[in-house]
């Protein structure tokens, strides 16, 4: 734990999305509504809305490199999330970097698709995340369309997502977690997996919104932020999901753009 008057610091490895919803923006929100100072590191740019993705600009990987290391040089970092990587040479600048630094909490999301659909990892740095990041990372959160990609398979059932992440933890993960937003049904059920074989699923309804845009990467920052505080493994992810329900339940009838809006992740100040 922090002593008193420091800071829990957590620092988000990701693409910038700048209409607020996702990405890094979506992970400092997440960091600040739940107790954490936040920092980031910028791996590209989009132009996206909630309607889409309409442009990608990569950051070259030296300047990505320099950005972590300007913080690592100043700044204690409690945990790290890693989110949109794009490329190969991203990865590896990534990998490089946490290698080298005393960093023990790493966070992995394999974000590889936007909720529109667009494409926000090139398909040949897959292999490159599975051997150069999962080894690294405490914890993995892919939904069942990265884990379809990472393992080359369908996910199609409950035993599946079992099955799957006791494969993906033994790429090196303390644990993963398979989002089952994408399975057909009344529930949005996520797979905690541990290592040791542990299983434990969080149950949720599905909650009748399409303020869907930034699900995952709240998700995942949120396990970061309570990590970055000292809750265990198990408890990070536990209250992340109660986290990202309440967002989506506050959010769930508001407007902001013409397609998939936003969770609210400030709903504890904005609501009271």
């Amino acid at each position: 734990m922090t002593k008193k008057n420091e800071y829990f610091c957590s620092l988000t490895i990701g693409g910038s999305d700048n209409c607020g919803g996702a990405g890094i923006q979506a992970d400092l929100k997440t960091f600040s509504a739940l107790g954490c100072y936040g920092m980031s590191a910028i791996t590209a740019l989009t132009a996206q809305n909630t309607q889409g993705v309409q442009s990608i600009q990569e950051i070259p990987p030296k300047f990505l490199a320099a950005q972590i290391t300007s913080i690592l040089e100043d700044i204690r970092v409690d945990a790290v999330k890693i989110g949109m990587l794009f490329n190969i040479s991203t990865v590896m600048e990534v990998s490089r970097c946490l290698n080298q630094s005393m960093i023990s909490k790493i966070v992995l999301d394999p974000v590889m698709f936007a909720k529109s659909g667009d494409r926000l990892l090139q398909e040949d740095a897959i292999q490159s995340i599975k051997q150069e990041l999962f080894p690294l990372a405490t914890i993995a959160t892919p939904n069942i369309l990265e884990a379809e990609a990472l393992l080359d398979r369908t996910i199609n059932s409950q035993e599946e997502i079992q099955a799957a992440g006791l494969e993906l933890c033994a790429l090196g993960p303390e644990a993963v977690v398979v989002k089952g937003g994408n399975l057909s049904g009344s529930n949005s059920d996520d797979c905690l997996v541990y290592k040791n074989g542990k299983i434990k699923w969080l149950k949720q309804r599905r909650i009748n919104t399409s303020n869907v845009h930034g699900t995952g990467c709240t998700f995942s920052s949120a396990i970061t932020a309570f990590l970055a505080q000292s809750y265990s493994l198990e408890e990070s992810v536990s209250l992340a999901k109660k986290y990202l329900t309440e967002a989506l339940e506050a959010g769930k009838n508001t407007t902001l753009g013409k397609g998939k809006g936003p969770v609210m992740h400030f709903y504890k100040f904005w609501l009271t």
